[in-house]
Order: C-alpha cells, then structure tokens, then sequence
C-alpha cells in the first residue's frame, strides 16, 4: 500500500473516525526525534551545520521530481537519525551519503519507480547502490523501521472537522494554506520540540487568523477544547509558527520591493494576550495598507479555490 502523509497507519474501511485518529495520537511521539534532540541540536553550532547542510542536500536532490512529499519525509528520517547518531565526522561525502538515503527511503515509501543513478544527478557524490544500502540500514535502525512517519499532515482532517464548515471551498481554503505552513515549518528547528498534532493544529489555526479573521475566536475555542490538545504548547507552537510566517512575508517583500514601493505588512501582527485573545497590532498607515494586502489575497485564494470547484 503507498504511503500517504494524512494517512499513514492501514486502517480497515469499517472502522470509525476516531478509531482511527485515536491510535495517532497516543502513538505520534515514537515517530518524533528523541526528547533531548531540540536542547542539543540549539546548543550545537556543529549539529545546526550538519542539519542544515543534508537538508539543502534533500532539497537539491529532490527538487527535479516536483514533489514536496520527497522532501518532506526524507527530512523527517534525517532528524530522527541525527537525534540518535552523533556525527563526529562531518565530510561532505557523508552528508551526501545520508542526503541520498533518505531520499531513497522517501521514494520507496511513495512506491515509485526510480534509479539509484536518477537521485544522484545533483548529489555531489555518486554512491554504488551496496553503499546507499548499508546507510539505509542504519538509518532503518534509529528509526525502529517506524517509516511510515506520523507527522503534521495525518491531523488536519480531524481538526479541521471540529471548524463544522458549511462550504466546502473555504475548507479547501483553509486546509491549502495550513499544508503549505507545515511545509514551510519544517526547516524551522524551534518546530522540532512540538509534537505533530500540536503543529497540525497550530498551522490551522495560524492559517484560519490569515483567511477567516471573524471565525478566528471560534476555531480557536474548539482546537483549545480537544481533549487531545495541550493548551500551552498549542500557543508556544502558534507563536513560532506566526514567526515563520512572518519571515516568509519579509521574504516576499524583498522581492516585491525592487519594482515597487515596499509595504510592511507585518505591521498588522497577531499576538497572544493573557486570555489568549488574538490583539491586532496597528498605530500607523502601513498597517492599515498591510490589513488591505491581507485582505486581497485572502480574496484571491478563495476566489481561486471556488473558482476550481464550479
């Protein structure tokens, strides 16, 4: 059976919703790096390197496929391995070698057809397919062979069913951006001391406030109220969210600014007060050009959403 992120256990088609979603829960944390992962990987310029190099690898490796499943899940091996194996000889060779692994890993579970010699055009370092092998083993080991991953993408059904939509495209909507958000997440190491549901539910949240600013309240109430979601890491996780974000409005901006005038559109922000009330942030004209911008291409995604689905 392929793989697939929203659902990654088999499940038979007679049981019910949270039969299945139950199980995801209690067990998501054995598909997560080890607890004291986060706490090394910030206090470890070292660590950061290796990370950030093998994944620029991935991503190098996996982008002439034009898929972000690839990617995604092979950075999800890479950090549970690293968790596990201290890497006290960073050649780039190695990394290299772990890069292609997990990518290799990634296409076995999405079942498609490929060579070892088609994942290697961009790696650097060709590898006989004995060596990639050996090093997906290793990896299969500090995994516990656990390859099919648990993450984000295996929540957001069941969360977004508590939201009690009316309209099926603004689901879409909703649902378009939160994955494009966990997508995007994932690089970020802060996201790495959260567990999959809490980033789900964050993503959901952070991308309600962005496209349903007026249902915003409610939505946030039913994720608070799942006897599953705990409170504090769900704001702590929502917070960092709202920071990658923000950086990926700033990177925008920068290219929006060489033609044209830039506006910040982070002077709108949303924070998070004591009763966990979302405060808009405005006291200048930019802001109110930042609301205006938001509110456009709120309208363009829906718009083009609806427009797809008549």
């Amino acid at each position: 059976m392929e793989f697939d992120l929203e659902n990654p256990l088999p499940f038979s088609h007679d049981e019910t919703h949270f039969d299945t979603i139950s199980p995801l829960f209690n067990i998501e944390a054995h598909h997560m790096p080890s607890k004291t992962y986060f706490q090394i990987l910030i206090n470890s310029n070292f660590l950061i390197n290796i990370r950030e190099a093998t994944i620029s690898k991935i991503l190098q490796i996996s982008q002439p496929f034009d898929s972000h499943f690839l990617p995604y899940l092979a950075i999800n091996y890479l950090d549970r391995f690293l968790s596990f194996h201290s890497l006290s000889d960073a050649k780039p060779w190695i990394l290299n070698l772990i890069g292609v692994s997990c990518v290799s890993l990634a296409f076995k579970m999405k079942k498609t057809e490929y060579s070892v010699t088609d994942i290697q055009q961009d790696a650097g370092s060709i590898f006989d397919i004995e060596t990639i092998k050996r090093m997906e083993l290793l990896i299969l080991g500090s995994l516990k062979w656990r390859m099919r991953s648990i993450t984000a993408f295996a929540f957001i059904n069941f969360f977004i069913s508590s939201f009690k939509f009316k309209d099926l495209p603004f689901q879409q909507a909703l649902k378009a951006r939160a994955t494009e958000i966990i997508f995007t997440s994932q690089n970020e190491i802060k996201i790495l001391q959260f567990k999959p549901s809490t980033i789900s539910a964050s993503a959901l949240l952070c991308a309600s406030h962005e496209l349903f600013p007026l249902q915003f309240s409610c939505y946030k109430t039913a994720i608070i109220n799942c006897s599953y979601v705990h409170k504090d890491d769900l704001l702590s996780c929502c917070n960092v969210i709202q920071e990658i974000t923000k950086k990926e409005y700033e990177s925008i901006l920068e290219i929006v600014s060489s033609t044209s005038t830039p506006v910040n559109v982070l002077d709108v922000q949303m924070s998070w007060s004591s009763d966990n009330e979302p405060i808009e942030e405005d006291s200048s004209v930019n802001a109110i050009s930042s609301r205006q911008d938001n509110l456009t291409k709120r309208r363009k995604i829906i718009t083009t959403i609806i427009d797809d689905n008549t």
